[in-house]
C-alpha cells in the first residue's frame, strides 16, 4: 500500500493569497500547504479520502491517471469543493465515480453539485455514484476500510482506517472506544490546527498527547495552519515517533 499525502493545509487563518506573514512568504516547501487530503494505493486500488477546491491541482501535481472513489471524511467546503473536477475521470472511464459518505454529507453534497443530481443528460456535468456509510466496515473494490467515528465539535465525521494505517483530520475529539480500536494500529495521521485552543479542531499539543496515549510505531499530523509556525522549528520539539506530514509525502506499506 502507497499513502501519499497530496494536501497537508487548512482554510483556517489568513488565505494563503493575501497573507504576508514569513510562514507563507518565506517558508520552505513544507510549509507550503494545499488543503488536506490523501491519495491510497492499495494494489487493487486508487483512493482518495477528501476533494477540497485544490483537488484538480493535487492530482496533476501527483500525476494521477486513476481514481477508483472517494471517501468524504465530512461535509465541510474544504473537503467536497473540488468534487466537480471528477468530469475528467467520467470522460476516461465513460462511469461515475463512486463516493463513499454518510447520508448527511451526501444531503449536501447534492446541494452543492444540484446540476449533477438534476436528472438532465446535460453532456459534461459531473457524474457520481453516491455510497451510504456509517461506522460499519465496508469494501472498495476489494479494499476494506474501516470509517473511524470522531467529533469535529458537535459534528459526527468520519476518519478512514486501511489495514495499519489510520487516517483522522478535522477532530477535536476521539471517543474512548476509538481510542482503543486503535491501539493495535502502526502508523496514524491525526490533524492538530494550531498551537492555540480551538472550538473543532485539535492543537498541536493536545494531538501530541493522542498520539503519545496510541503510541503507534510512526504518527504524522495534518490540517496545519500556518499559524502552526514553520515546519523545521516544530519538528525539534516533537516525539521521536511524530512528524508533521507535508504535501507530497509518501509512504509505502
Amino acid at each position: 500500500m502507497k499513502i501519499t499525502f497530496l494536501g497537508t493545509g487548512t482554510s483556517q487563518g489568513i488565505p494563503v493569497v493575501a497573507c504576508k506573514c514569513d510562514v507563507c512568504t518565506n517558508g520552505a516547501i513544507e510549509d507550503q500547504r494545499l488543503r488536506s487530503s490523501i491519495l491510497v494505493e492499495t494494489g487493487s486500488e486508487v483512493i482518495v479520502v477528501d476533494a477540497g477546491p485544490d483537488f484538480r491541482q493535487q492530482l496533476l501535481r501527483e500525476n494521477v491517471h486513476r481514481l477508483d472513489a472517494i471517501l468524504i471524511t465530512h461535509r465541510h467546503k474544504d473537503h467536497i469543493a473540488g468534487m466537480d473536477d471528477v468530469r475528467s475521470f467520467n470522460w476516461f472511464t465513460g462511469k461515475a465515480m463512486d463516493v463513499y459518505a454518510t447520508i448527511k454529507d451526501q444531503q449536501r453534497i447534492k446541494e452543492e453539485f444540484s446540476y449533477a443530481f438534476s436528472g438532465s443528460a446535460y453532456p459534461g456535468v459531473p457524474q457520481f455514484r453516491l455510497h451510504a456509510i456509517g461506522g460499519e466496515p465496508f469494501f472498495v473494490g476489494k479494499t476494506q476500510v474501516a470509517p473511524i467515528e470522531v467529533l469535529h465539535m458537535k459534528m459526527e465525521i468520519l476518519g478512514f482506517r486501511f489495514g495499519d494505517f489510520a487516517y483522522i483530520t478535522d477532530t477535536n475529539y476521539i471517543p474512548g472506544r476509538v481510542m482503543a480500536s486503535l491501539l493495535d494500529c502502526k502508523v496514524i495521521v491525526v490533524s492538530a490546527l494550531r498551537r492555540e485552543k480551538h472550538i473543532s479542531h485539535y492543537t498541536l499539543e493536545e494531538a501530541v498527547k493522542v498520539l503519545e496515549f496510541l503510541r503507534p510505531e510512526k504518527a504524522y499530523l495534518t490540517h496545519l495552519s500556518h499559524l502552526m509556525g514553520f515546519h523545521d522549528e516544530v519538528e525539534k520539539n516533537l516525539p521521536d515517533f511524530i512528524n508533521l506530514a507535508y504535501d507530497g509525502l509518501k509512504l509505502e506499506f
